[in-house]
């Protein structure tokens, strides 16, 4: 973890519940749902911003985040991780 990141490892996130008209890394049965950053993997130009062919990408942390399976597909007693952009997560309030 460096000074610039967001979340700590531990920390408990959910993911932004956002349907945007254009491509995005934030898979749908991913969004809107709490998880846990396991640690930060480094920074990359946002691939939202970049598929549009844009030269402005943003260069964001991106963040391994587990998931009980059971809260994205109501079923399974594994964990799920994806690598996620930092503006894909804000802090989990509950």
């Amino acid at each position: 973890m460096t000074d610039a990141d967001r979340y700590a490892p531990g920390a408990r996130v959910r993911t932004v519940h956002h349907d945007p008209p254009h491509h995005t890394r934030l898979p749908r049965y991913a969004r809107g749902k709490r998880g846990t950053v396991i640690e930060p993997e480094g920074r990359a130009p946002l691939a939202d911003v970049r598929s549009q062919g844009r030269t402005d990408c943003p260069v964001e942390q991106v963040y391994a985040v587990r998931f009980a399976a059971r809260d994205l597909w109501g079923e399974g007693d594994h964990y799920v991780v994806l690598d996620l952009f930092e503006s894909y997560l804000e802090d989990d309030q509950s």
